[in-house]
């Protein structure tokens, strides 16, 4: 099923100028990104100094990301109302402030404020960025998506090493403190730049089908699709979300996390190679998969990578405890896993036209924050059961019904949703000639 002709953008300065806001969008997304992706560094020492359970520590990634994904709704409207640039700039004050607070916590409570600030800046970061793309680049959605999504996945790749280090010689309170305002200046360096095109400077895909409809919120709701690529997003979020919060308590638990991995060329233990690793292969998924789907279509895109990223999964419940394998395996799943946020963002945009995609995507990210919940129940499961290979198998299976269901649902469904789409606007623009007659000379 193909789209009309794509209008022509030609290379003027607006051409030039949406690849400068792709560029700051993505810096934002780089500088927020500590707030998830290096949280798993800061637990064995948080649980060192104070003796609390890895279950109440890990109960503030919850809050984290429960308040970013939960929260995106509010900023989603915030977006559409006011614009990126407010929004963004919040976030950075925010990204500042949540590690300012981890640096003088002493109790859980402290850290579970961190968490709900941090979750805020993430989410109006996220959305900014994310949004920004989708309306810049509807031609190619899936790559624009991709890059600033790789900036979120990739961005502590930097970092990890310094962080790391700094924990090691300084503490967390000294490593919590510095790594926080840099990445708030950044932020607002970066956002304050920020802004959504006008109509006049974008044009559509000729590749994927797009709505030319702009549905409501309650009219985006009220269809199947939104609520079975909700459905989706959570069954495949939770296995990644899992690794990245519990990576480093699954490496100890296989009993591979100190053991060296010798890669000829240097030699280092299997979690921070593994960390290293996971990073880079988290962000070059989300553009790959991204401009991958942008050729071959969302669906068929989303069954190539939740199946990989289920066999992955299921491979790392077995063969985990070899270091090679673990550190192999992980990359595997970060790359499968990464694209889930260029798919579901580019595939929003597609499905429900871009005026209020702030709003809608705001309802879909919520499916991260569900999938959130999983995180201590895993630990729970892993306890009970003294291994993490059930928790793993679990998440697998999950992967895998989503995989088949974009195939054999969803594609089915968004040929119906947009054939009915296209019936509407067709209907509401004859009915609209009708009460307005054109008188056009001879």
């Amino acid at each position: 099923m193909k789209t009309e002709s794509a209008s022509t953008l030609p290379h003027t300065s607006s051409d030039h100028y949406r690849w400068i806001q792709l560029v700051l969008g993505i810096a934002c997304m780089v500088a927020v990104a500590n707030i998830q992706y290096s949280w798993t560094l800061f637990v064995p020492e948080i649980q060192k100094t104070y003796g609390w359970s890895r279950a109440s520590i890990q109960t503030a990634f919850t809050i984290f990301v429960v308040t970013q994904t939960w929260g995106t709704p509010l900023v989603g409207y915030l977006l559409d109302r006011y614009g990126p640039r407010p929004v963004i700039l919040l976030g950075g004050f925010a990204a500042a402030l949540a590690w300012t607070v981890n640096s003088y916590a002493s109790t859980l409570s402290g850290f579970y404020i961190g968490a709900v600030i941090g979750g805020v800046a993430a989410s109006c970061v996220n959305a900014c960025a994310v949004n920004n793309a989708l309306k810049w680049f509807p031609d190619r959605r899936g790559l624009a998506v991709g890059l600033t999504a790789a900036g979120y996945g990739s961005g502590t790749i930097f970092t990890i090493v310094p962080i790391a280090r700094m924990i090691e010689s300084s503490g967390i309170s000294s490593t919590f403190f510095l790594f926080g305002l840099i990445q708030g200046a950044i932020i607002l360096a970066a956002g304050v730049f920020l802004r959504a095109p006008q109509p006049s400077e974008t044009r559509f895909s000729s590749q994927v089908v797009q709505s030319r409809r702009d549905y409501t919120l309650g009219e985006a709701m009220r269809t199947p699709v939104l609520w079975l690529l909700m459905v989706m997003f959570t069954c495949t979020i939770t296995g990644g979300l899992m690794a990245v919060a519990q990576l480093s308590l699954i490496a100890q638990d296989l009993g591979v996390k100190d053991m060296q991995v010798n890669a000829y060329f240097f030699t280092m233990a299997a979690l921070p190679f593994a960390l290293m690793l996971d990073r880079f292969m988290n962000g070059i998924s989300r553009p790959l998969f991204g401009w991958i789907s942008d050729n071959i279509g969302r669906e068929k895109t989303m069954f190539i990578a939740f199946s990989i990223e289920g066999l992955g999964i299921l491979a790392l419940a077995t063969f985990g405890g070899n270091p090679w394998m673990f550190v192999i395996l992980t990359g595997l799943v970060f790359l499968a896993w990464g694209e889930v946020y260029s798919l579901f963002g580019a595939i929003t945009g597609d499905t429900f036209g871009t005026k209020h995609v702030g709003k809608i995507y705001g309802i879909l990210f919520l499916s991260k924050g569900f999938a959130a919940l999983f995180v201590p129940i895993g630990n729970l499961i892993m306890e009970a059961t003294g291994t993490w290979a059930t928790v793993l198998y679990i998440v697998a299976a999950m992967d895998l019904v989503a995989a088949f269901s974009a195939l054999f649902i969803l594609k089915p469904m968004l040929e119906r949703h947009h054939a009915k789409g296209d019936s509407t606007r067709v209907a509401t623009s004859q009915a609209g000639l009708q009460m307005n007659p054109r008188t056009d000379p001879i």
